[in-house]
């Protein structure tokens, strides 16, 4: 897949397209249907498929105050969308100088001039140009003038696990959901929507040792993590080693017991994410950058009144991550 980082980066020939729009945070189940949809489309008409995307988020321009947290950072969004097929992705820099172009404006120069779009696909919510004031209608006005198709998909919905009474059953699969899911914790719902664990990535780096001192290292993770950390507790996940590569065996990918929180007991007060890698006390993994992908909430973060009701409940914990893994016990 190709990336522009600019519209400057389009190669002048380029074309035809069939081109879709969004943020694509977390590029979730929804998101791969249309995604899946273009390039379908695309090959259909012996088109390039090229999605657009923003960078940063628009409202962490616009409206800081308000911008949601983001379930991924753009190298990973763009390596999930690289999954669907896509031929390029165009990454324009999100300014307050673009905020201020027309409908009109973003249409000649981005869909038309840039990327020659024969169709473009769409959702019924669309909204595009300074302060939103381009709708549906507004594209596909625009499609008939300048020459390109507006192809309208209806939203993607889809279970959630849980009974049939359940109000989030058949809802909108959608970032706003998955965030809600992953800010209480529901990480295997949010699985669910995403198609596959939430993940949030950073470098390891120096904690307060005290894991090892129990017999459980830890490795915590740098306060400037990429994705949206979920609520405080403990969670059985997957440790992923970015560093190595894809192929380096059964060290990239280890099960882990995921702690965030403060560390009650012992009078944190700095939230940190961290994790233990299973029955694994020898691995060195300082400087490295690491992925956690979160698989199950366990239980909340608890305050314990001394060392020892401490290691019992991290042994029972490394135990339900065992299980909820299929996992075994293994040694050094």
């Amino acid at each position: 897949m190709e990336r522009w980082n600019d519209l400057s980066e389009v190669p002048a020939d380029h074309g035809p397209s069939v081109v879709a729009i969004g943020n694509f945070d977390g590029v979730h189940r929804g998101h791969r249907s249309v995604l899946t949809r273009l390039v379908s489309e695309a090959r259909d008409r012996g088109a390039r498929s090229v999605a657009i995307t923003f960078d940063p988020h628009p409202l962490h321009v616009l409206r800081p105050e308000v911008a949601p947290p983001l379930l991924t950072g753009t190298e990973h969004k763009l390596e999930l969308m690289a999954g669907t097929g896509l031929d390029a992705v165009l990454v324009l820099p999100f300014t307050e100088e673009f905020a201020l172009w027309s409908p009109e404006r973003f249409v000649d120069e981005v869909i038309v001039d840039a990327l020659g779009a024969c169709a473009v696909v769409v959702g019924h919510d669309i909204r595009f140009g300074h302060r939103n004031s381009g709708d549906l209608a507004t594209m596909q006005g625009l499609g008939r003038e300048r020459g390109f198709d507006v192809l309208v998909l209806d939203d993607v919905l889809g279970p959630v696990t849980g009974h049939e009474t359940d109000p989030h059953r058949g809802r909108r699969w959608s970032s706003s959901w998955t965030r809600e899911l992953v800010a209480e914790g529901d990480v295997a719902a949010a699985a669910e929507v995403l198609g596959r664990p939430h993940r949030v990535t950073g470098v390891v780096v120096n904690g307060d040792h005290r894991g090892r001192e129990l017999g459980y290292p830890t490795a915590n993770l740098s306060q400037d993590m990429v994705g949206m950390v979920p609520a405080d507790g403990v969670y059985a996940g997957w440790m992923v080693r970015l560093d190595l590569d894809a192929g380096a065996g059964v060290d990239r990918v280890l099960p882990a017991a995921i702690s965030i929180g403060t560390n009650p007991t012992f009078e944190g007060r700095e939230r940190r994410v961290e994790a233990y890698v299973l029955d694994r006390t020898d691995l060195d993994l300082y400087g490295e950058n690491v992925a956690l992908e979160f698989v199950r909430y366990l239980r909340p973060t608890l305050r314990f009144g001394g060392i020892e009701p401490l290691k019992e409940q991290m042994a029972q914990d490394v135990a339900r991550c065992r299980q909820v893994l299929g996992t075994v016990v293994q040694t050094n």
